[in-house]
């Protein structure tokens, strides 16, 4: 596993600014619920993915799953500094339940949730607040 970073504020920012337009590029035909959602690398890349439904409900991709595909399938690190999420709603969204799971597979120490509105970052979590006591890869070490 690389070393813990913290993402620059500037590119935080500048992922924060690119959800919104991502948000129509979402899929979200049967609860109309967009989604996006920005994975920052431990290398400071950026990994872009949104929501994905499917008529076979429930097996669309979430936008943090979608994310996180981007960030493996781009290779390089496997380390979350950062998630950042954007809801069409323009709330303050969490990761669900099985997105927080996906996401402690890769989350580093200090991994964050950022809630992003009109564009900026707004609230945020620190990411094993929102999963405590969970079952990860270091179990089967």
């Amino acid at each position: 596993m690389s070393a813990d970073v913290t993402a620059s504020p500037e590119l935080e920012t500048q992922a924060a600014a690119t959800l919104p337009g991502l948000l129509s590029r979402s899929y979200a035909r049967y609860s109309t619920f967009t989604v996006a959602a920005a994975v920052i690398d431990d290398e400071g890349r950026v990994h872009y993915g949104v929501n994905v439904e499917n008529a076979a409900y429930p097996v669309g991709t979430c936008a943090e799953q979608t994310a996180i595909g981007a960030m493996i399938t781009a290779g390089g690190s496997r380390v979350i500094d950062r998630v950042l999420i954007a809801a069409g709603s323009d709330a303050v969204v969490q990761p669900c339940g099985a997105c927080r799971q996906r996401i402690a597979e890769f989350a580093g120490k200090t991994c964050e949730i950022v809630s992003v509105q009109a564009g900026r970052p707004t609230q945020r979590t620190d990411f094993w607040t929102l999963l405590p006591q969970s079952f990860g890869p270091r179990d089967l070490e």
